[in-house]
Formats: structure tokens, C-alpha cells, sequence
């Protein structure tokens, strides 16, 4: 693991493009694809401000979620959603290089489909992301993987539903450890002083939370902290 302490939000928005810039590139002169599961919350901000600066082959990006909420489309609440009012104007990125759930469907047949779509993007059971950019929520939840919840252990499934998310709202899909520990990259990219204290739970203090089980088995896993979320560290 490594840990990347900037001082604000921009210098973070910075680093962070720097590693998908390099990223993106080593993967597709590698296997002529690049492939990156994304996140909600404050990431889409960094990403609407960081991508458009990017150096790539934006056709040749599959993009796909760590967790989606299991809403319309046009829902504020849905994490696509945002991406596409938000950061697809702003890049040469396409509505079809998303996987994006099944509408109209329940949480568990929208998992089912959700893994078929990966598995016909990654050509088969392998799903190997080059890239996940993961959010941490207060309660120290990553991907729609809660504290002291079931789906922590599931070992089975890669695509999971939960249908009683403690955040609303209760009906998602989400990414198991089975995938986020199998990608090549895992970068957390943190701000602000409300994520501190649980910062130092996870990097100092090395407590069992969802965020702290990101451990890539081959990949590395960084996390990049402002100087106000690194402030007991």
C-alpha cells in the first residue's frame, strides 16, 4: 500500500489524474483496452475536473461501476446518471463504453445481469480491472459493502445485490472482494476533515472496516489524502 498525502482537494484531483493517465496508458499499449470501474460521491467531481485534461484513446476505455443504486437512470441518484449529465460532454467517452445495470429489474436480477455484462466485457469469469477508483463513506463502507454487513464475506458472487443498504437508497449492486481484490489498481482518493478521524482508524489504527479489506492479492492499492484527512496520521 501506498499512502500519497497532498495538501487540498486540487492537488488531489492532480495526482489522481496523473495515475490514470499513466495507468490508462501502460494498460492499453498492454491489451489495447482500459478497463475502470468507477465510483459516486466526490470522485465524480474529481473526475469531471481531471479527465478532460487527459492524454488517452478514449475509445478504447470500458467503463463500468463498483456499485450502482438500483434506480432509474434519470435519477439523481443514480450513479451513471451523473456521469453522464456530468463528465461524458466533457470527454470524447461514449454512452456505450458504460456497463450499466438493467432498468425496471429487482436488486438481484440486476447483479445476475450486471455479471453477465462483465463477463462479456472481459471475455469470460476473469474479471481483472486495471483500474477502481473507490470512495470511503464516514462509516468506513467502500463499493456498497457495509460494516458488520453479510456481504463482506461473500465469497461466491461477484456481482452482488443488497436490498438493505443502511444509506439510502436501500436497493443496489455492488462489486465483492472477489473482483476489488482482483484488480490490477485500487486508488482511494480522500478530502476534507469529516473523513479524518475514519482515515486514521483504517491507515494508522489497521481496524477491521470494508475500506480496510481493498488489499489487491497481485495489484497495488493507493491512497491519496489531503492534509485535512490525513490530520491524525
Amino acid at each position: 500500500m501506498t499512502t500519497i498525502k497532498v495538501n487540498d482537494e486540487q492537488e488531489i484531483i492532480n495526482k489522481l489524474s496523473s495515475y490514470i493517465q499513466k495507468i490508462s496508458s501502460d494498460s492499453i499499449h498492454s491489451r489495447g483496452k482500459f478497463f475502470i470501474g468507477l465510483s459516486g460521491g466526490s470522485v465524480v467531481k474529481y473526475l469531471c475536473e481531471g479527465l478532460p485534461k487527459l492524454d488517452t484513446e478514449w475509445s478504447k476505455w470500458v467503463l463500468a461501476f463498483c456499485d450502482e443504486r438500483v434506480v432509474a437512470e434519470d435519477s439523481d441518484d443514480s450513479t451513471f446518471g451523473t456521469y453522464k449529465r456530468q463528465l461524458i460532454p466533457r470527454t470524447g467517452l461514449k454512452d456505450e463504453q458504460f456497463i450499466t445495470i438493467k432498468q425496471g429489474v429487482s436488486a438481484e436480477e440486476a447483479a445476475k445481469d450486471y455479471a453477465e455484462k462483465l463477463k462479456e466485457a472481459f471475455n469470460g469469469e476473469d474479471f481483472r480491472f486495471d483500474l477502481l477508483l473507490l470512495g470511503m463513506g464516514p462509516d468506513g463502507h467502500t463499493c456498497s459493502l457495509f460494516p458488520n454487513h453479510p456481504l463482506l464475506d461473500e465469497v461466491n458472487l461477484k456481482v452482488a445485490a443488497i436490498t438493505d443498504s443502511p444509506k439510502p437508497p436501500p436497493e443496489r449492486i455492488t462489486l465483492t472482494f472477489a473482483v476489488v481484490n482482483n484488480a490490477r489498481n485500487c486508488i482511494f482518493a480522500i478530502s476534507g476533515a469529516s473523513k479524518a478521524e475514519m482515515v486514521k482508524r483504517i491507515l494508522k489504527n489497521k481496524e477491521d472496516l470494508p475500506a480496510s479489506r481493498v488489499n489487491p492479492v497481485t495489484g497495488s492499492l493507493y491512497w491519496i489524502v489531503d492534509h485535512a484527512s490525513a490530520a491524525y496520521l
